[in-house]
């Protein structure tokens, strides 16, 4: 189980949609939503269920991001998925939770351990395997 993974826009606003925000937990116990994600999140509206989401789920902890290395810049990803990979590259033995796939190569080529959507729900089942076999 990773220290505090950091994740993106994508995954959050999934999960929330389909009233699953609590996935987040099966990798660790407090999420960090760098404040560039939270802030293109929010850009929804107070309605918005994954702005609700980040609102009332005391787990999920809005950060600001530390800056982005210029190897992460080059890649030309958005301010969303490039303070994640900032936050997982300035904080060994975490990853990044997101589904973009030019983030998740950028993630590959430097070595930042990665986790999307899939890989959640993925977990969660097994881990309910664990609990009711045969499930």
């Amino acid at each position: 189980m990773a220290e505090r993974p950091a994740v993106n826009a994508s995954p959050l606003i999934f999960l929330a949609s389909v009233d699953m925000i609590d996935l987040l937990q099966v990798v660790a116990g407090e999420v960090i939503v760098p404040r560039p994600v939270a802030h293109e999140i929010e850009e929804a509206g107070p309605d918005d269920l994954a702005v609700k989401a980040i609102q009332r789920t005391a787990w999920l902890l809005v950060r600001d991001p530390p800056s982005t290395p210029a190897v992460i810049q080059s890649w030309g990803l958005g301010d969303g998925e490039s303070s994640v990979l900032a936050w997982v590259h300035k904080y060994p033995g975490t990853e990044a939770i997101i589904d973009d796939l030019a983030a998740r190569r950028c993630a590959a080529t430097l070595g930042i351990p990665v986790r999307g959507t899939l890989g959640l729900v993925l977990i969660a089942k097994q881990e309910a395997k664990s609990i009711l076999p045969g499930w």
